[in-house]
């Protein structure tokens, strides 16, 4: 019965290590702007990630501006200083205030139910972009927008499951990690070859590693492959691996130390049961 309970036990583990890592980066870094902001600044410097601000920009300016037979050349204008705007310092500097916007916006619509929609200000930019038009002296740089310039990023038809989901994750997010080690402690306290449980919780972690890995690349697959037809693939794609890196090295460094736990216990257990079952020399006279 002991055994058969072990068994049960260790395998919970496998299948709840991989739940572990996703509720703590939910809660943890997901769910927190800092945390977000830091894990979204190097895309400031993604070629993909400043072409893609640089078009959406470029088509939310251009919604204010009549140029008339010069629209095209000043459309073209306007996306060529985004993208010369997008090296500098002040552009970093705005990409993690208008991330910082972003994250406050989709949390308080996920945790409040008189926000019915999340959207962000593109001000931040669009006031960089303006002054950097005037000072090169591009025609119409003057009727670029100064005030709000907003895009939804969360409507509502989304954020009922979204509230769900988001609830869960905050409320397990440090639960899980707990109950999982419990779960391990006892399945090693009742077994009764303890170094034989301790092998198996190794190859448990192993396999909790590589199902994380396998959940990663099924997410990848349903997070980008039905993307609207507005959204720059290339840039998503590098949003996803930036936003999902943690859990990457997370299952790299599972798979890793529980293989090396599987086998040096497995090894000391056959060092152990060989030792035991040697034969005595005989002693002299």
């Amino acid at each position: 019965m002991r055994s058969v309970l072990t068994a049960v036990l260790i395998v919970l583990v496998a299948l709840l290590t991989p739940l572990s890592a996703l509720a703590v980066w939910a809660d943890r870094e997901i769910g927190d702007t800092d945390s977000y902001v830091t894990a979204m600044e190097p895309l400031a410097a993604d070629p993909d990630v400043q072409n893609a601000v640089a078009d959406r920009i470029t088509a939310e300016v251009m919604k204010k501006i009549d140029a008339g037979p010069l629209q095209q050349g000043v459309e073209n204008l306007v996306h060529e200083a985004v993208i010369s705007f997008a090296g500098t310092d002040a552009y970093r500097i705005a990409w993690n205030t208008v991330n910082r916007a972003a994250h406050t916006a989709v949390e308080q619509a996920l945790t409040s139910d008189d926000v019915d929609t999340a959207s962000i200000d593109l001000a931040p930019v669009i006031e960089q972009v303006k002054q950097q038009l005037s000072d090169e002296g591009v025609p119409f740089a003057d009727q670029v927008p100064a005030g709000n310039t907003r895009i939804t990023i969360l409507d509502a038809d989304k954020l009922g499951a979204a509230r769900e989901i988001f609830a869960d994750l905050q409320f397990w997010g440090v639960r899980l990690p707990v109950v999982t080690l419990l779960l391990a402690a006892a399945a090693v306290v009742l077994a009764q070859r303890r170094l034989n449980a301790l092998a198996l919780l190794g190859a448990a972690l192993a396999i909790g590693g590589a199902l994380l890995r396998l959940a990663l690349t099924i997410g990848r697959g349903l997070a980008l492959d039905d993307l609207p037809p507005d959204v720059d693939r290339p840039a998503a794609e590098a949003v996803f691996e930036a936003l999902t890196a943690t859990l990457r090295v997370t299952s790299w460094w599972l798979l890793g130390a529980g293989a090396v736990l599987a086998l040096t216990c497995y090894a000391w257990s056959w060092h152990t049961r060989s030792g035991s079952h040697a034969v005595p020399a005989p002693h002299a006279g």
